[in-house]
């Protein structure tokens, strides 16, 4: 991320990615993925059989690519922050939501 060019949400969005957010655990840059499989157990959370292990995509270009995960149960970017905020238990803020999404239209 560019300072010079970002927006203030951009730049916040990039403090959530690394830090509260935890997406940088899985999505490192600058590829922004770490070619390995996660158990995210979603099965906690709605009425399916256990999916297992899910590979890690990049989150380059992911503005350009919806639908989200694997089977496209996420229809926008904001639907994928939630969701990973339920799975992950992040407790994100409506702002810190919005500010990820900014950033993550940018990568």
């Amino acid at each position: 991320l560019d300072p010079a060019k970002a927006t203030e949400s951009e730049r916040r969005g990039e403090q959530v990615f690394f830090g509260k957010g935890q997406c940088a655990t899985c999505h490192t840059p600058p590829l922004y993925l770490d070619h390995q499989m996660h158990d995210l157990k979603v099965e906690r959370f709605v009425n399916e059989a256990p999916l297992g292990p899910i590979k890690t995509f990049t989150l380059r270009g992911i503005k350009e690519s919806p639908p989200y995960l694997h089977d496209g149960r996420c229809l926008t970017l904001e639907d994928r922050v939630e969701f990973f905020n339920l799975v992950l238990e992040l407790k994100l803020t409506p702002e810190e939501k919005r500010d990820l999404v900014a950033f993550m239209r940018v990568l």
